[in-house]
């Protein structure tokens, strides 16, 4: 089979990038992971838009770029989504985040939505991404996961978040800081239950740390041990499956889900979560509504 051109190919004669916003993935911590198309594109580009452009600078050095820089993250002005948008029409404008993957828990996705409703081209450049590749090496369920991100600070709006994921038949990941992290710990095995559960830490640098236990061990691990350094990654094993639950567990998510929706979602969202029939479930959503 014939090989298919590159969609990003130079021009024959002047060996630029086709026009358009190229979503350009780079490293999570460590610069070896910079794909050969990344570079490539990076040389190429005739604007970076990035979160903070010393951070940036280093990989464009590491790539052998010298192209120019944009500051672009969660605070730019609409004017500036706008002028970048249309640049993607005449130029080729490259983003790329301070770490990993754009658009996973970095800004760039009203770019996105701009540069696609202005008619310009958007192509992925895959690479590096800190949450699947946590996943890839902790040994938890993968054919289901739901990323989750930072949750929120406050703790009355955390503790809303995670009731909302309890149902999520799959794995959680989450993104945390260290002086966050024992608190977060504490704050999922109060709303999920005690699961399994794993802390990556240092991603492909040269501390990198995975370790496991259930929430309750690790939350009080961070707290005797303090705050670990760096950005890290928490990944929650799904609820355990079938009959194995505590006592009332399914009767208890069942009355908090009843609580937030219709009796035949709350049945749907609480068999996935525990391995049940739906059918079963949502013979038990009615009985508790039929309780006087």
């Amino acid at each position: 089979m014939a090989a298919r051109p590159q969609d990003d190919a130079p021009d024959a004669a002047s060996g630029r990038l086709p026009p358009g916003l190229y979503i350009v993935a780079g490293p999570i911590g460590n610069l070896g992971d910079l794909t050969l198309r990344a570079a490539d594109v990076l040389r190429r580009a005739d604007l970076v838009a990035c979160e903070d452009t010393r951070v940036t600078a280093k990989l464009l050095r590491a790539a052998g770029s010298r192209a120019p820089m944009q500051a672009y993250h969660d605070h730019s002005p609409t004017a500036l989504t706008d002028s970048l948008a249309a640049r993607a029409l005449l130029e080729a404008v490259a983003l790329v985040s301070d770490s990993g993957t754009p658009l996973v828990s970095d800004p760039g996705y009203a770019l996105v939505r701009a540069a696609r409703a202005a008619g310009a081209r958007v192509t992925p450049v895959p690479g590096p991404n800190a949450a699947l590749a946590a996943l890839s090496a902790a040994g938890l369920p993968t054919d289901r996961f739901f990323f989750a991100g930072f949750l929120p600070a406050r703790a009355a709006a955390r503790a809303d978040a995670i009731l909302a994921l309890k149902a999520v038949p799959g794995t959680l990941i989450f993104h945390e800081t260290g002086p966050r992290l024992a608190g977060t710990l504490a704050a999922l095995a109060d709303g999920l239950g005690d699961r399994e559960a794993v802390i990556a830490r240092e991603i492909t640098k040269r501390h990198e740390e995975f370790r496991s236990g259930s929430l309750a061990q690790l939350a009080g691990a961070v707290a005797r041990e303090g705050p670990p350094k760096g950005e890290m990654v928490i990944l929650v094993g799904p609820a355990a499956a079938g009959r194995g639950e505590a006592p009332g567990a399914v009767e208890a998510a069942l009355a908090e889900a009843l609580s937030r929706m219709p009796a035949g979602r709350a049945a749907a969202s609480v068999a996935a979560a525990f391995g049940l029939s739906r059918a079963e479930v949502y013979a038990m959503a009615l009985k508790a509504q039929a309780r006087p």
